[in-house]
């Protein structure tokens, strides 16, 4: 189960100067935020998230919301995603695997998902 997003990272610029850090709680968690610090940052999180939701095919929506999916970095700094339980027992997922880059004002995100 493979699942790709691009992100255009103005897009998410724009978003934080008008909402502020309320924007960001819109699709990340606490720890996500603090972990992210930056725009840039922030819209290869969203392109994660939208490409672990488009690898178990359902997309962003009512079956699998941005809160349903976690990030998380390695002390290594490399990214890692992980679902909530109950989307790894619907879809088998055994694990999951996370790459981001960012690069001429995109962020592209590419999800893995390996089934039991």
């Amino acid at each position: 189960m493979i699942g790709i997003d691009i992100t255009v990272i103005l897009r998410i610029e724009k978003m934080i100067d008008k909402w502020g850090e309320k924007a960001l709680f819109r699709f990340l968690t606490p720890k996500e935020i603090k972990l992210g610090k930056n725009a840039t940052t922030y819209a290869g999180f969203w392109a994660a998230k939208e490409a672990a939701s488009k690898a178990i095919g359902t997309g962003i929506g009512k079956k699998c919301g941005f809160m349903d999916i976690k990030i998380s970095k390695l002390k290594s700094g490399q990214p890692q995603i992980k679902y909530k339980k109950y989307l790894r027992e619907e879809f088998n997922i055994k694990s999951s695997h996370l790459s981001i880059t960012h690069d001429g004002g995109f962020a592209i995100a590419v999800v893995i998902n390996t089934l039991k």
